[in-house]
């Protein structure tokens, strides 16, 4: 079966070393938003601004990033940015147990981790564009996305129970400690990474970045999914910092409810990543992306019906976990057909600016998202962000220009 088809040692410790990061990760899920809400005491605008201005200023840290990861080795670029990942959440339970955390601190920390993420990922991409073989990528793919959902199922309840038994920076400690464990496997691959080489002659341009943006936005399909992708986020993720909001504070959850509420049905995510294959193989991929893609957009209403108690949170587990099926499923064909179709040496400014852009919707939802709940509640904003979500299908690509490869241009070497 090619869903077991072996990749290699190489893809084996980076993988494993995205695996320590992603369960660092799921024990860390939401801390920054929870340490807001449980130890500075912060409203829904300042929630939803942690959550927003954040990011949004580390994508503009990024975007002179993409090029200087564009020509350099990737591994080294990953070392680095876990490394910073890890220095930067190590000031959290410093600055606690001095009495001195605040509120600008997370904010300047959520900037360099969302800054840090997005040069990893794009040196993570392109590094294993190289490693795998092109018809492997969906099941390369398939596996990170099947382990980040795992670590998602797994990290929150036990998060949330070292928060009541040994306070509230605990998950974040345990998340910096991942991306030192991170850096470690990726310093265990071993073989010889060749220095990329300009394609032209002359110092990198000012611009550089622009090529991402051009070639995503030059391919028809690339750029349909680019913008149902950034919408579809920004929503879905707009809503994270209103449901701790509502509840933890107005619907009275303690914090292993609320993580129980988000780490269950990501066991729905071990489904849909394991399936990816088989249903591309089976469909088609164009036919992956118009029908999962809207079946994930038409859920989110839900979780504006949320009620104390069971029911309330059976409601948020339900709707949870119809759109992680969809998006586990979704998300490792859109990645592959994004490495498919972007030429190697645009790869990582490509995936930068795709982040960035992601980025920036999520900050702009998520501010909008709570300005509207500091003036009407944190469930009209919720039904807002629902109902808005349901018109995102008509971005998606309504031919199919999926299923040819981009060319490879030549390269000089030279």
């Amino acid at each position: 079966m090619v869903g077991r088809r072996p990749l290699g040692r190489q893809f084996g410790w980076l993988w494993a070393a995205y695996a320590v990061s992603a369960y660092g990760s799921g024990l860390g899920f939401g801390a920054l938003p929870l340490i807001a809400v449980l130890v500075l005491h912060a409203g829904p605008a300042e929630v939803s601004a942690l959550s927003a201005v954040g990011p949004a200023v580390g994508a503009l840290i990024a975007v002179p990033l993409a090029p200087w990861v564009d020509f350099r080795r990737k591994r080294p670029v990953m070392i680095v940015m876990d490394l910073t990942r890890f220095a930067a959440t190590a000031t959290i339970p410093v600055a606690y147990a001095l009495g001195r955390l605040g509120f600008v601190q997370l904010l300047v920390i959520s900037a360099v981790v969302a800054a840090a993420k997005i040069a990893f990922n794009a040196a993570s991409g392109a590094y294993l564009k190289d490693l795998v073989r092109p018809d492997d990528l969906l099941v390369a793919n398939a596996r990170f996305e099947s382990t980040n959902w795992s670590s998602t199922a797994v990290g929150p309840p036990l998060g949330g129970a070292a928060i009541g038994l040994f306070g509230p920076v605990t998950t974040v400690v345990a998340d910096g400690l991942s991306y030192l464990l991170s850096a470690l496997g990726i310093t265990a691959i071993r073989g010889r990474e060749e220095a990329p080489q300009p394609t032209g002659k002359g110092p990198v341009r000012a611009d550089a970045l622009l090529d991402g943006w051009r070639h995503i936005l030059g391919d028809p399909g690339l750029r349909a999914l680019y913008l149902n992708n950034m919408v579809v986020s920004g929503l879905i993720m707009a809503t994270e910092p209103l449901l701790a909001v509502l509840l933890l504070r107005q619907l009275g959850f303690p914090a292993w409810q609320y993580g129980l509420a988000f780490a269950a049905p990501c066991l729905g995510g071990l489904i849909g990543s394991r399936l990816a294959p088989r249903v591309v193989d089976r469909y088609g991929r164009h036919r992956v992306f118009r029908t999962v893609g809207t079946l994930r957009a038409v859920w989110l209403i839900g979780l504006a019906l949320v009620r104390p108690g069971v029911v309330g949170l059976v409601t948020v587990m339900a709707v949870e976990l119809a759109i992680i099926v969809n998006m586990s499923l979704y998300t490792p064909v859109l990645a592959s057909y994004r490495l498919e179709r972007t030429p190697t040496h645009l790869v990582a400014r490509t995936l930068s600016a795709w982040s960035i852009g992601q980025q920036a919707s999520i900050a702009v939802f998520t501010a909008l998202g709570g300005l509207l709940a500091d003036v009407t509640g944190p469930r009209t904003a919720l039904t807002v962000a629902g109902l808005l979500i349901l018109a995102t299908p008509l971005l998606l690509p309504r031919r199919d220009q999926t299923s040819q490869h981009a060319p490879e241009p030549a390269r000089s070497h030279s």
